[in-house]
C-alpha cells in the first residue's frame, strides 16, 4: 500500500469496516475489532492513526511484530488476516495495516470471546447471535422457529386464521387453488408441521389463545403525554398470535394518530399523521424479523407528541449497517418460515422492499426519513412528525367531546344511507375489518352517533347501520 492510498482510506473516517488505533499499545482492542470485522463483512484496523484521523505512525520493532503474530494466533477458527507496514515519508515511523475479508467460517472468537460491529462501535456478541452464526456455518437449516414443540397441539391453533391464510394466498396467486382444506396438510405445506409435530412457528402464527410456552407473544402499546415516558395517556398489553398483534397495533395507532379524510371522485382516502403504508410496514417488519426465541422480549409501539417508536428484540443480519439498510438490498429474513406465511397473505413482500417503501411513503408526505437505532439485541424504528403535526384528538374541542376524527369519518361515510359493515368500509376505502370495528364502528355505536337497524339482534345476517339524531346533527355541523 502506498501512502496516498493510506490517506484516502483514512479520509473515509471510522465506520463499520474501518477502525483507528493510535499505537499497538491498544493491540487487544484492535484485535477485538478485527474479530468483529471477521464476523461481519471484513474490514481494516490501522495502528498509528489517532481517533480524529491524524496519521502519526509508530515505531515498529521485532517485538512489535512478535506481539502482532501472537495476537493473530488467538483467533479461532483460523482466519486469513493480512498485515502490512506502510512507512511514512521522511520518517522511521510506520502505520500498521491489518486487514481481513468476508469469510464463510464465522463466527470467530478472539481470546475466547466473539465480537460484533455496529456502525463504528465494537461490542461483545450476544449469545443468540453467536448461536445463529454457528448454525449457519455448520449448514443447519433449522432455527428456533422450525424446532418442534411436542406440547403444541392442533387444538391450540386457530383453524379460521389458517383457512383465511389459504384463501388470501389463493386470491393473491401465491397458493394453488388445489391447496384444499385439510389442516394438517396445509400446515405441512406452510412448513410448520413436520413428522406430525408442530413447530414453534405454528404457535407464533396461529395460536388461538395465550400459551404458557410462548410468553413472548406480547405487544406493548403506549401513548405518552409529551415527548418522554413521564406520563401515560393510554397503556395496553396484548397477547395473541402474530396476526392479532398486527391488528391490535394498527388499531392503537389509528386511535391515537390524527386522522383526516379527503375525497377524490367517489373514493375516500384516509391520511394518518404518519402514512398508513409506512407505519404498517414498520410494524410488520418488527413482528416478522424479531427474535422470537427471546421469551422475555416483545414488540412495543410508543406514541409521543413528536414521534412514533416501534422497537423489537433482535438485530439486523450480521454485517448490515444503516447505509445498507437504506440502499437496494435483497431479502434476508431472520425467520424465513414465518416470513413465507406472511408473503402468502401478501402482508410481506419477498424482495426486501419494506424499508424503501417506508422511505418513499414518508418522503411523499414531506416527513423526515424513518430512523433506525440498532443495539446489540434491540432494533428501534422511529417515525417523526412534521413540526405542524400533532397526534391524538384535535386541540379545538368538539360540540360533542366524544366525537373523535374517526367517529366523524364514519358519520360522514354513512350520511343519509343505511349501510352494512362491508358497505361502510368500501365507502371509506378501509380493508382491516377488526381495526374498523375497534376504531370506528364500536365507538360510534357506544356514543350513540350510529344505531343498528336490528338492535334486538346485533348478529342479524342482514344487519345494517344508520345515523341517530345525534349523528345527523354532527353531520350537519361538518
Amino acid at each position: 500500500m502506498q501512502i496516498e492510498q493510506l490517506k484516502q482510506i483514512v479520509a473515509q473516517g471510522e465506520s463499520n469496516s474501518l477502525e483507528f488505533k493510535a499505537t499497538t499499545g491498544q493491540l487487544d482492542r484492535g484485535m477485538e475489532t478485527l474479530c468483529a470485522f471477521l464476523n461481519g463483512e471484513g474490514g481494516v484496523v490501522l495502528f498509528g492513526v489517532s481517533n480524529d484521523g491524524i496519521i502519526k505512525g509508530q515505531e515498529v520493532t521485532d517485538k512489535t511484530k512478535l506481539s502482532i503474530a501472537e495476537s493473530l494466533r488467538s483467533f479461532e477458527p483460523f482466519a486469513m488476516i493480512n498485515v502490512e507496514y506502510v512507512l511514512l515519508p521522511k520518517s522511521d515511523l510506520s502505520v500498521i495495516v491489518v486487514e481481513t475479508q468476508n469469510s464463510a467460517e464465522k463466527p470467530y472468537i478472539y481470546k475466547g470471546r466473539a465480537y460484533q460491529r455496529i456502525e463504528s462501535s465494537t461490542s461483545v456478541m450476544p449469545q443468540q447471535v453467536y448461536n445463529e452464526l454457528l448454525m449457519q456455518r455448520d449448514g443447519k437449516r433449522h432455527f428456533w422457529e422450525s424446532c418442534p414443540n411436542p406440547n403444541l397441539k392442533l387444538s391450540d391453533l386457530d383453524n379460521d386464521e389458517i383457512m383465511k391464510t389459504v384463501r388470501l394466498g389463493i386470491e393473491n396467486g401465491r397458493l394453488p387453488e388445489t391447496t384444499g382444506n385439510d389442516i394438517p396438510s396445509i400446515l405441512e405445506k406452510f412448513g410448520i408441521l413436520e413428522n406430525n409435530e408442530l413447530t414453534n412457528a405454528a404457535a407464533i402464527l396461529f395460536a388461538k389463545r395465550k400459551l404458557t410456552d410462548y410468553p413472548q407473544c406480547l405487544l406493548r402499546l403506549a401513548r405518552f403525554r409529551g415527548t418522554d415516558k413521564t406520563a401515560f395517556m393510554d397503556n395496553q398489553r396484548i397477547y395473541g398470535n402474530l396476526f392479532q398483534l398486527l391488528d391490535a397495533a394498527m388499531a392503537f395507532i389509528f386511535k391515537h394518530l390524527s386522522l383526516s379524510g379527503t375525497t377524490d371522485s367517489l373514493e375516500r382516502e384516509e391520511h394518518l399523521t404518519i402514512p398508513y403504508k409506512a407505519i404498517r410496514e414498520g410494524v410488520v417488519n418488527c413482528l416478522c424479523h424479531r427474535n422470537w426465541k427471546d421469551v422475555s422480549g416483545s414488540v412495543a409501539v410508543a406514541i409521543y407528541d413528536d414521534r412514533v417508536e416501534i422497537e423489537n428484540p433482535g438485530s439486523f443480519p450480521i454485517g448490515w449497517n444503516l447505509d445498507k439498510i437504506k440502499s437496494i438490498h435483497g431479502s434476508k429474513p431472520q425467520n424465513p418460515v414465518i416470513a413465507n406465511v406472511l408473503y402468502l397473505r401478501k402482508i410481506l413482500e419477498s424482495w426486501g422492499r419494506g424499508i424503501s417503501l417506508m422511505l418513499d411513503e414518508c418522503r411523499k408526505a414531506d416527513l423526515p426519513d424513518p430512523e433506525y437505532q440498532i443495539d446489540a439485541d434491540e432494533v428501534k424504528l422511529i417515525f417523526r412528525y412534521n413540526n405542524n403535526y400533532r397526534p391524538s384528538t384535535p386541540q379545538v374541542p368538539h360540540k360533542y367531546p366524544t366525537s373523535t376524527p374517526q367517529v366523524q369519518a364514519i358519520v360522514d361515510a354513512i350520511g343519509d344511507k343505511l349501510l352494512s359493515v362491508r358497505e361502510i368500509m368500501d365507502v371509506m376505502q378501509l380493508k382491516d375489518r377488526k381495526s374498523f370495528l375497534y376504531t370506528y364502528l364500536n365507538p360510534s355505536v357506544e356514543e350513540k352517533f350510529i344505531e343498528l337497524f336490528y338492535p334486538e339482534n346485533p348478529k342479524h345476517p342482514k344487519q345494517k347501520y344508520r345515523l341517530t339524531e345525534k349523528g345527523k346533527e354532527l353531520l350537519r355541523q361538518q
